[in-house]
């Protein structure tokens, strides 16, 4: 197998990852034939995974755009995998906004590709680091300097913490991020989710859970996401089907069996404040 030049030595080309498959399911050429194997697998169960990954990311386009015009200027994208068209950055400053970006991701061609698609815009950063920790994040100096942790923060968990198991304590990690930014920061979540008998959805996840998976998958109920919101505050209309969050055009009755959901919570307001 040929390594291509855009791939770092020290990558695994033989195994999938979750940051190069969802490159796939987005019709993006920075993955491997691992990837795209798994991705097939996942395909053959749930088709419409690649018109899912585009409903996800058009969440993150809406959700953006509400932001920037509540005033929010600062985005932590967590697990911001390969960039593509529609980057935090792009879709901020369409709408107007002269945002502050910094994608954080632990996938070596994710990092690799961001710094250089986003080399000489000071208005953005790349952070190697694994979102499971959020105090490591949150201290490194990259953070630091390019956040100012005293105004509000954008706290982007999209398409993420469904890979992140119960025992990793993903609530905490929410905490986490949310407890370390300003009052009138956000946290922007979706989620893989079969509830409502999704069958499709929960064969797509035994793939994730097999053997050479990038990532064991842990779907989760409408009541399950909102717990991992702990006391932060759902803003209108709270966790829905991923359609269904403030979408730009009619959906119809197909959006409340979807297998996402989607959320934007806003940080509680701390006491003296």
């Amino acid at each position: 197998m040929d390594r291509p030049a855009w791939a770092p030595d020290e990558v695994d080309m033989t195994s999938p990852s979750v940051a190069r498959v969802y490159d796939y399911y987005l019709g993006g050429s920075h993955n491997f034939e691992a990837d795209r194997e798994f991705a097939d697998r996942v395909l053959a169960e749930l088709p419409d995974m690649a018109a899912i990954a585009q409903a996800n990311r058009a969440f993150l386009r809406r959700a953006v755009h509400m932001l920037c015009a509540q005033g929010v200027r600062q985005f932590l994208d967590l697990g911001s995998g390969i960039p593509t068209v529609g980057t935090v950055h792009e879709v901020a400053r369409a709408a107007g906004a002269d945002p502050r970006v910094l994608y954080v991701d632990n996938d070596p061609i994710a990092v690799a590709h961001s710094r250089a698609l986003l080399a000489g815009d000071d208005a953005t950063a790349v952070l190697a680091a694994d979102l499971t920790d959020p105090q490591r994040v949150m201290a490194d100096p990259a953070t630091r300097a390019h956040l100012d942790l005293s105004e509000p923060v954008a706290v982007l968990l999209v398409s993420v913490l469904h890979f992140v198991p119960d025992s990793a304590d993903p609530a905490g990690i929410v905490r986490g991020y949310a407890g370390a930014t300003a009052p009138g920061s956000h946290v922007v979540v979706s989620h893989a989710s079969d509830e409502g008998g999704h069958t499709a959805a929960s064969r797509a996840q035994n793939v994730y859970n097999r053997d050479r998976s990038p990532n064991r998958m842990r779907m989760r109920d409408t009541e399950e996401v909102t717990a991992l919101l702990g006391d932060l505050q759902p803003v209108d209309p709270g966790v829905v089907r991923i359609p269904l969050w403030r979408p730009e055009c009619p959906v119809g009755p197909d959006a409340q069996r979807y297998p996402g959901l989607a959320v934007v919570a806003r940080t509680a307001e701390r006491p003296g404040t």
